[in-house]
């Protein structure tokens, strides 16, 4: 009977210690899957970021091409303005001097002969310009001065009559010398900060829209 209840109580202790023995390994098991796991996580974090910023730097370089494509197949002008197949003197500032005599007439010399479209009224010409004194030669404004050429509307009124009317049929590409009458420009008697007679201005035109 003792040995029996001896008996008993061995295999409960066994049982017992068995028992142990597999929840001790059921719980290796749990954290040696758990750090699995986790590297798995860690691991496919960082494909996603590669992944993401790869594509992010191939869209990046995709949009700067279509952002570049438009500008060189429409061949816009550089950041000044001035187109790249003018005649290179067009690339700086002309030197005016004063005239000679009076000026009664509007009068147009080409300087540079452009073989561009030729300007209509209504047209929006953007050029570039110098302007001074007929008697003088002193200068009183320039587009060069902000580097920055100059758009206007033929025939709008926006600027003074011998623009309007001396730049009718100018050809893009084309330096031009305007001698303007005082009566065509701002008057003998202009308001404060505009110049006063004869004028004389060298327009360079750059294009015709």
């Amino acid at each position: 009977m003792v040995d029996t209840k001896n008996d008993r109580k061995a295999a409960v202790k066994a049982a017992r210690k068995a028992a142990a023995e597999r929840a001790a390994k059921a719980k290796r098991r749990r954290q040696q899957l758990a750090v699995v796991l986790a590297g798995l996580a860690v691991v496919a974090i960082v494909l996603a970021i590669v992944l993401f910023t790869k594509g992010g730097g191939n869209d990046t370089s995709t949009q700067s091409s279509a952002g570049a494509a438009p500008s060189a197949s429409a061949a816009a002008p550089p950041a000044n303005g001035i187109p790249a197949d003018v005649d290179p003197a067009l690339k700086t500032k002309p030197v005016v001097k004063s005239g000679e005599g009076d000026v009664t007439a509007l009068k147009v010399t080409p300087l540079i002969e452009g073989k561009g479209p030729a300007a209509k009224s209504g047209q929006t010409v953007t050029v570039n310009y110098v302007g001074v004194t007929y008697k003088t030669g002193e200068e009183f404004d320039a587009s060069w001065k902000t580097g920055q050429p100059f758009p206007v509307q033929l025939g709008s009124g926006t600027v003074i009559e011998g623009w309007d009317k001396g730049l009718v049929g100018a050809k893009v590409g084309s330096r031009l010398q305007l001698d303007i009458p005082a009566a065509m420009a701002y008057g003998d008697n202009p308001p404060a900060g505009y110049p006063a007679g004869a004028l004389r201005f060298v327009v360079d035109v750059l294009s015709v829209q």
